[in-house]
């Protein structure tokens, strides 16, 4: 068996905005401190009081507390929050693998809700959201100026019972307006199968706690079931938007024997932490294709980076999301925490993600290829043309197999009307165990 980084130090959580989380570093070196700004506190205590004694409805003291707290941490950056009671559970339940909601993963952009990524077979994946929308209504409430815990608060309820996103979308003159009916979200987050003999095809939906040990059942199925074992592999991470950091470092071990996988980095060099892959490769150097797009994010990113840098996979596809931050959640009291953004992840090669995102090795675009008409009726060959020679000297090419009497013909798996970018990393697969045969 392959050994597992001996992880227990990291976080099994995940996150509805795609952001990775590991515990805080044991030794920080301390920092000179700075005095505290008795002004601006002084004048946080007469806005208090103020509140207290002009607001139009009585407020309650601890309800102050909290929304002063969400204003601090909302002010730092789009991941960094406050986290109630429900809302811890809530974050824990991503990793489950079954939530309630949508089955989106949503940032914050310019004040209105970002669509990170529809989750696979999900309410909002069948209704027609895709990422890199902009939510700016939900129901009939604008979004701007929410925080994003009040919007997906609005976006939460009982299943069975319809949102109506108003969107934003890129290439459309004017807002959509996209019904989405809320259900109890369960994600399979690991889909495979084989595109051809020897050529197989994994689906990386989602990071969860247990996606690594399904995506291991998956590949060894796969191998039973090709005649030639797996002679190359389709790694699909588009529109996967993340999930938790050990997820993304041991799918990338699976394919690695060596080296750093990822590393992530504070304000000191106390705070850096190595994860490192462990001997043995799942496919034994077959080759990767791993397909990516704007939608992938976070612990996707890493998974691509890692395999770039160590030149074990080929990148296709288009630019990733670029969410290279990490979240640390730091409990506060019993039933509350802060989640803050405490350090960058970095690629092997010492790479930031963060604002970047991965550039694919082949760039290629998210386009529909539609078959031309067969035209074997009116094209005159060689064999056509009276008089022609017979091929008397060499071999007759051998005849395509037949089905045996009674069993349908086999249509092959993949069809390139269905999915252009898969089809391309198909063929780049076989040219590459073409060549490698040749020597």
């Amino acid at each position: 068996m392959k050994r597992r980084f001996g992880l227990a130090r990291v976080l099994t959580l995940g996150l509805l905005s795609g952001a990775l989380l590991i515990p805080a570093p044991a030794t920080v070196a301390e920092e000179p401190k700075q005095p505290l700004p008795m002004q601006e506190l002084r004048a946080f205590a007469e806005i208090f009081g103020r509140i207290k004694e002009n607001y139009v409805k009585p407020v309650d003291d601890k309800a102050l507390l909290e929304y002063a707290i969400r204003g601090m941490l909302a002010g730092l950056d789009p991941h960094s929050s406050y986290l109630n009671e429900e809302e811890f559970a809530d974050l824990q339940a991503g990793t489950s693998g079954e939530f309630g909601g949508l089955g989106i993963e949503v940032g914050l952009e310019d004040g209105f809700v970002k669509i990170i990524s529809p989750i696979d077979d999900t309410p909002a994946q069948r209704a027609g959201v895709k990422a890199g929308d902009l939510i700016i209504r939900l129901d009939e409430k604008p979004v701007k100026g929410m925080s994003l815990e009040e919007a997906v608060g609005l976006m939460r309820g009982k299943p069975g019972t319809e949102v109506v996103l108003t969107i934003a979308r890129e290439g459309e003159e004017k807002p959509l307006r996209i019904t989405v009916v809320r259900d109890i979200i369960k994600v399979a987050s690991v889909k495979g199968r084989l595109l051809e003999e020897g050529f197989a095809y994994i689906r990386l939906s989602h990071f969860q706690a247990r996606t690594t040990d399904d995506m291991l059942k998956k590949l060894s199925q796969l191998k039973a079931e090709s005649k030639e074992g797996i002679q190359g592999l389709v790694l699909d991470l588009r529109n996967n938007p993340g999930g938790i950091l050990n997820g993304a470092v041991s799918i990338s071990d699976a394919f690695l024997t060596e080296g750093i996988v990822v590393y992530t980095q504070g304000r000191d060099e106390a705070s850096r932490l190595d994860f490192n892959a462990a001997p043995d490769d799942v496919l034994d150097g077959a080759p990767i294709v791993v397909l990516v797009n704007g939608g992938s994010a976070s612990a996707s990113e890493i998974v691509a980076g890692a395999l770039q840098d160590h030149r074990r996979a080929i990148i296709m596809g288009s630019q990733t999301f670029g969410k290279g931050s990490v979240q640390t959640i730091i409990p506060v009291s019993k039933t509350a925490a802060v989640k803050l953004t405490t350090a960058l992840y970095f690629t092997p090669a010492g790479r930031s993600i963060q604002g970047e995102g991965i550039k694919p090795d082949i760039v290629l675009s998210e386009v529909k290829v539609t078959r031309n008409e067969p035209d074997d009726a009116t094209r005159i060959k060689e064999a056509d043309l009276a008089g022609h020679l017979d091929n008397g000297n060499g071999r007759k090419a051998p005849e395509p197999e037949q089905p045996e009497p009674g069993q349908p013909a086999q249509k092959p798996t993949l069809d390139i009307e269905d999915d252009y970018q898969l089809s391309e990393a198909l063929n780049l697969l076989k040219g590459i165990n073409l060549y490698n045969s040749w020597n």
